[in-house]
């Protein structure tokens, strides 16, 4: 009887520890599962907020396609009226050489303009600094101004020596040397006056350094205080008859 009695508690021991085991197992899947459920319920009420958007995404769409419409409509407008502009340019010009008896044909100046090459040049007898002379020339649609080709150099050098001229070039935005449509200059010492450019700091210009570039009377340039008032030089395109 006793070995019967140790029987069973054995049997029940070990039914017991499988059916721990068992507990334990699916106490696990359950964790596992209520975890899966909760990512999924996030997910799904992440899907749903989304869901809840769209009406304004397409809202921002639609005002951003009519927005970039208008500013398309402006920039075809813009065109039309410089087409106008040039050829209103045009008639001036040639009613101009009608006034005065002219036979020249080719490119178009505007008055106390002179034409080299594809472009118009004017060389101021007035005074300005640097910058009032930029803004002086974008007025008139043009900019100080940029000599590419040794060409332009010796067409500019001949109408500028012996006096001081201003032109598109200076380094007071960066730190370096740049044309004023902000093309970067490689400096050629054969086009400065031997030492220069020096930003040599005047004791009457404060800390001020010499950040824009004049031809000089010899026709070389020299870097000088922006506010100095010089003469100065315009560019601009010719108009085509």
């Amino acid at each position: 009887m006793a070995a019967v009695v140790l029987i069973l508690i054995i049997v029940l021991g070990t039914t017991s520890v499988k059916t721990s085991n068992r507990l334990s197992s699916a106490e696990d899947q359950v964790s596992k599962l209520t975890d899966l459920m909760e990512s999924l319920n996030a997910s799904l009420q992440q899907a749903q907020e989304s869901l809840r958007d769209v009406p304004q995404l397409q809202k921002s769409v639609d005002n951003n396609k009519n927005q970039l419409t208008t500013v398309l409509d402006s920039l075809k407008q813009l065109s039309e009226l410089s087409t106008i502009s040039r050829n209103v340019a045009v008639l001036k010009c040639s009613l101009e050489r009608i006034i005065n008896n002219s036979s020249a044909a080719g490119p178009c100046c505007p008055p106390n303009w002179t034409s080299f090459g594809l472009d118009c040049f004017y060389f101021s007898s007035e005074f300005l600094s640097w910058n009032e002379s930029r803004k002086w020339c974008e007025r008139n649609e043009g900019h100080l101004l940029i000599l590419n080709t040794d060409q332009e150099w010796d067409f500019v050098t001949k109408h500028t020596i012996p006096r001081f001229y201003w032109v598109g070039l200076s380094d007071w935005r960066t730190g370096k040397w740049e044309w004023i449509n902000q093309t970067p200059y490689t400096i050629q010492r054969r086009r400065w006056v031997p030492g220069q450019p020096d930003s040599w700091t005047g004791a009457s210009q404060g800390s001020e350094d010499e950040d824009c570039a004049h031809l000089h009377t010899n026709g070389r340039l020299n870097d000088l205080h922006c506010s100095t008032q010089l003469r100065y030089i315009c560019q601009r395109r010719s108009v085509h008859t």
